[in-house]
């Protein structure tokens, strides 16, 4: 009896590595290594994003003040309140993004494992 249920687990293995659809061990190291690279780029990315926001604004409002004639020590408060401002809504702005990339990669695991649970239930009746 112990060499038949051997025997059906080996059977079940190879099916596994036979059928397209299913990733050996080596290959799904191979993909979440590259996936976890891929996360890691587009962090650094996203990371840039408050600087340029509030270095855009600041620029734009410190040429409109000039061509506006402001004095220097108005246009230097507006200045840092501006750049104060549009950095916390670069902040926000990355956060979301943060967010929504962690909801995206959720949604792929749960419809991976459930590829999986489908493909183990499907190899298991064709044993039966």
């Amino acid at each position: 009896m112990d060499n038949e249920a051997v025997n059906t687990v080996e059977e079940l293995e190879n099916e596994i590595e036979n059928q397209p659809g299913v990733e050996s061990p080596e290959e799904k190291k191979a993909r979440e290594k590259r996936e976890a690279e891929v996360r890691a780029f587009r962090a650094r990315k996203r990371k840039l994003i408050p600087p340029l926001i509030m270095l855009t604004a600041g620029a734009v409002v410190s040429i409109t003040l000039r061509v506006q004639h402001y004095d220097t020590s108005s246009m230097l408060i507006i200045l840092l309140c501006v750049l104060v401002g549009f950095y916390i809504a670069g902040c926000i702005l990355k956060g979301m993004l943060d967010i929504f990339e962690h909801q995206i990669e959720e949604a792929d695991m749960e419809e991976g494992e459930v590829i999986e649970k489908e493909l183990n239930s499907e190899s298991i009746v064709k044993d039966e």
